[in-house]
């Protein structure tokens, strides 16, 4: 079992890394059956599933990871595949429940998956964990951000872990002198949202940053955030920290504005997925700041392409979920390519080789330079952002 998350010292904090530098491979994001552990897969194609919400409140962050997994697999497949193999992703939706994620982890074992992108959400993910645990299968979490996504050795992830990102909140906002009082509101039902929470107060203490107010809410009262609205206006909080979700963001958005409560808002990576949300005047984002791996405005070559493969496939701008995935699918790949992988391996093979794979490639991609560390955690520089008329925009 990996160790827990360990206390994250300033300096990595602030590039949100997790843990030493350990690659000594490179390869581009760009360029380049059973399924039981005693089992190995018929055919010469590799059988990469996925899952995520593809339906319900979260479905703007499923289906941004199928459609760039979809895109990866596309080109990696244009380009002779992995180890001379062709690839193929099968998507399965979890509708953001658990339960539901084991079921679709079934599903597609049943199809003859080999490795898994998934699940999208951090419960889901845990869930399923215990599943390629036993089953000695190699998974990667695009977007998976509590500490226990990746206890298991199979499991990695792409984007940043919760306490990363409350730690680096706190001192983008102290640093760049951002706010002098901040509020709070989270979810303290969700694991999510409350280790962000927890690392941000822990955090902010050490960077003299007044938290004036801080107030829960819970899966049931998630509807209703003028009481904790107003106890940050009183308290004169002139930022409130948002560690949530899009779909609540965009109510307490909706209520501030009713209530001429004006002050600015930031958030994680949750709330990527803001803009796209049926319904919400996305003029009250306006100025919404967020940390992310990735912006879409990007001036670089890989990012361009990307963005213009994807608006071309699906009329939409990626966001960084969709960054995540398709980085997702290129570490796969390189890994499957240090460990020498085949097809018709079995799953426990490959999981092996691809374990040990992970902590010796450094894969450019979308999310930035990325190397893992053996307990499962990327290390990257993130990115922050501001939405300005409509769209987001880097930050220095």
């Amino acid at each position: 079992m990996k160790k827990m998350q360990k206390f994250i010292s300033l300096a990595l904090a602030v590039v949100m890394t997790a843990g030493l530098l350990a690659g000594c491979g490179s390869t581009s994001a760009g360029t380049s059956a059973a399924t039981t552990s005693g089992a190995s897969a018929s055919g010469s194609t590799f059988k990469i599933g996925g899952i995520g919400p593809l339906t319900g409140t979260a479905a703007v962050y499923g289906t941004a990871v199928k459609n760039a997994a979809q895109i990866a697999v596309d080109e990696v497949n244009a380009a002779g595949g992995i180890n001379g193999s062709q690839v193929e992703l099968k998507f399965e939706d979890d509708e953001l429940d658990a339960e539901k994620s084991v079921n679709a982890y079934n599903t597609l074992k049943d199809w003859g998956m080999q490795m898994l992108v998934g699940s999208v959400t951090s419960a889901c993910s845990i869930a399923v964990s215990e599943k390629t645990k036993a089953d000695s299968m190699f998974q990667i979490t695009p977007s998976g951000s509590a500490a226990d996504c990746v206890k298991y050795d199979n499991v990695f992830r792409v984007c940043f872990s919760d306490p990363n990102q409350g730690v680096a909140s706190a001192d983008y906002i102290a640093d760049n002198k951002v706010a002098t009082k901040v509020a709070v509101i989270y979810d303290s039902s969700d694991v999510y949202s409350s280790g962000i929470y927890q690392k941000f107060d822990a955090e902010a203490k050490t960077k003299n940053l007044s938290i004036v107010s801080a107030e829960a809410f819970t899966g049931d009262s998630k509807t209703d955030f003028s009481a904790q609205l107003q106890k940050a206006k009183d308290a004169g909080a002139d930022l409130v920290f948002l560690p949530i979700y899009y779909t609540e963001a965009s109510i307490i958005l909706t209520q501030a504005n009713s209530m001429g409560y004006a002050p600015k808002f930031f958030g994680c990576d949750g709330l990527d997925g803001i803009l796209a949300m049926k319904n919400f005047d996305t003029k009250l984002a306006e100025g919404v700041m967020l940390l992310t791996p990735f912006a879409a405005d990007a001036t670089d070559e890989l990012t361009q392409k990307f963005v213009a493969a994807y608006k071309k496939a699906y009329t939409d701008t990626p966001n960084q979920f969709a960054a995540d995935a398709y980085d997702a699918i290129y570490a796969i790949k390189a890994a499957a390519e240090a460990g020498k992988v085949t097809p018709s391996m079995k799953t426990s093979e490959m999981c092996t080789a691809m374990e040990k794979a992970m902590t010796t490639i450094t894969l450019t991609g979308l999310t930035g330079t990325i190397t893992w560390t053996a307990d499962g955690e990327p290390s990257k520089t993130p990115k922050a952002v501001e939405i300005k008329d409509g769209a987001y925009v880097s930050m220095k």
